[in-house]
């Protein structure tokens, strides 16, 4: 069943109109009703057509939030193949909100690591709803050095509101464990593709994104801090979010413009969440294809790129 947004409401209309027809036409059959469905099908997909090409950066980040999103593991399902999940991080525990491990893709092999947020409610919880604690960027650490040692690529996924916030997590060292797993990323001799699949928040995002090549889903956002966050120290008061979000440039668009992303990876019409398959297949594709085109680099010319795109970040904006 689609979960709808709130400015989805006309798209909703429209497709509840057309089940009740479909249901009509199977109880009697004996009316005729094919050519009503194709134009109210005809006049539902135009308009979610038009309603997502103008999405504001609120609507965009409601859209990188929806409940129905693809994560990490349907990426993993549809984009890549024998997956061999490596867990812990030989100190503390095994953290579910970032999980990782060797896999193929398209026939070739990589370490992948990613957020993963939980589908529902016992998932989420399982998995902290995508926010890493300290011993989830060490097992990332762990895992990208192991893929440096045996000349492995290196593939993240990163969808996350932020880094675990709790008071045992700062006791168990989460700044120094996010600072050392951005260190990690921008230390590797193998290439780095690190792709926004959805929230992109603050260094939680960066300990995974540190790439040379930094895609970015078309409804994604990324953020050194949420919306409301934003807008309850700017303006004391989280309904100021859509405000915030259209100023901070946070969208896949704005991004790519200011050279903090490389490139944009389209979506389904109607976001990732109305076709996670497609979805993933478009991403596996893209990712495939920067990994060729980064495969014939030895390490000393990775790691001046992965530095030199992020010190030119900002510098060639006009004021």
């Amino acid at each position: 069943m689609i979960s709808y947004l709130e400015f989805e409401k006309p798209v909703a209309e429209l497709e509840a109109r057309i089940t009740e027809l479909r249901d009509a036409a199977g109880e009697d059959g004996q009316v005729d009703i094919s050519k009503e469905l194709a134009r109210l099908e005809k006049r539902s997909a135009a308009l979610l057509e038009s309603t997502y090409r103008e999405l504001t950066p609120w609507q965009k980040t409601q859209v990188a939030r929806h409940p129905s999103r693809p994560h990490f593991q349907d990426y993993l399902k549809h984009g890549f193949t024998d997956f061999i999940p490596m867990g812990g991080d030989r100190s503390y525990a095994d953290d579910q909100a970032i999980m990782g491990g060797l896999a193929r893709l398209d026939g070739r092999k990589v370490m992948l690591i990613g957020h993963e947020k939980g589908h529902d409610t016992e998932s989420r919880i399982k998995h902290n709803f995508g926010m890493g604690k300290p011993e989830g960027y060490r097992k990332a650490i762990r895992l990208m050095e192991l893929a440096d040692r045996f000349g492995l690529p290196v593939v993240t996924l990163v969808d996350t509101s932020g880094a675990f916030p709790g008071i045992e997590a700062e006791e168990r060292g989460q700044a120094e464990a996010i600072a050392r797993s951005t260190e990690a990323c921008l230390a590797l001799g193998v290439p780095m593709v690190a792709a926004i699949v959805g929230e992109g928040g603050s260094g939680g995002a960066v300990a995974l994104a540190s790439a040379e090549r930094v895609l970015m889903f078309e409804h994604a956002v990324y953020s050194v801090i949420s919306p409301e966050g934003c807008a309850s120290i700017l303006w004391r008061t989280a309904e100021k979010a859509p405000l915030a979000a259209e100023s901070m440039k946070m969208t896949a668009q704005d991004l790519e413009k200011l050279g903090v992303i490389d490139r944009i990876v389209p979506e389904p019409v109607g976001g990732a969440q109305r076709n996670p398959q497609v979805a993933a297949e478009a991403l596996a594709k893209a990712i495939g294809e920067e990994l060729d085109a980064l495969s014939g680099l030895d390490a000393d010319t990775l790691r001046r790129q992965r530095e030199d795109r992020f010190l030119a970040i900002g510098r060639n904006i006009s004021r």
